[in-house]
C-alpha cells in the first residue's frame, strides 16, 4: 500500500497534476504489482517561492517546473524494481505533459509494514503489505 505526495506549483495545470498522478499510479501497478484501487496520493500545490531546489545537481539541471514525488511503501522490493519504477515514472510523465525526465525528483521511503499503518478507525493494520 504505497502512500504517495506530490509537490508541485500551484499555477501547474489541473490536467497535467492528474497526468502525474495517473502515471504514478499505473507505475506502482505495473512495478510495484499494487492493486488498482491501492490509489491513495496527496497532491501538495506549492507557491513557487516555496519550492527550494539547485538549478543543477549531480549535474542534472531543474526548472521552475520540478516535481517532487514521496513514495511511502513497506519495505522488500528489489533495486532493480526501484530503478524501473523510477523509470517508468519519469518516461509516463514526461509522455503525458511537458515536464521534463530531468524535474522529476523521486523519493521512495520504505517502512517494515503494516504496524506503520492505519487505514481507518484508528486501528492498525495487521496484514503484511509492501
Amino acid at each position: 500500500m504505497p502512500f504517495v505526495r506530490i509537490s508541485l506549483r500551484k499555477d501547474q495545470s489541473l490536467e497535467t497534476k492528474n497526468a502525474i498522478s495517473e502515471s504514478i499510479h499505473k507505475s506502482l501497478i505495473s512495478q510495484f504489482h499494487i492493486p488498482l484501487d491501492d490509489y491513495i496520493q496527496v497532491i501538495e500545490e506549492l507557491e513557487q517561492y516555496q519550492i527550494k531546489y539547485p538549478k543543477s545537481y549531480l549535474g542534472i539541471p531543474h526548472t521552475d517546473d520540478i516535481v517532487f514525488i514521496q513514495i511511502t511503501a513497506g519495505a522488500g522490493r528489489t533495486a532493480e524494481q526501484k530503478s524501473l519504477l523510477y523509470t517508468e515514472i519519469a518516461q509516463r510523465i514526461s509522455s503525458a505533459t511537458t515536464i521534463k525526465p530531468d524535474d522529476i525528483i523521486i523519493i521512495l521511503v520504505e517502512n517494515n509494514g503494516s504496524e506503520n499503518w492505519s487505514f481507518g478507525q484508528g486501528k492498525q493494520f495487521t496484514t503484511q503489505i509492501l
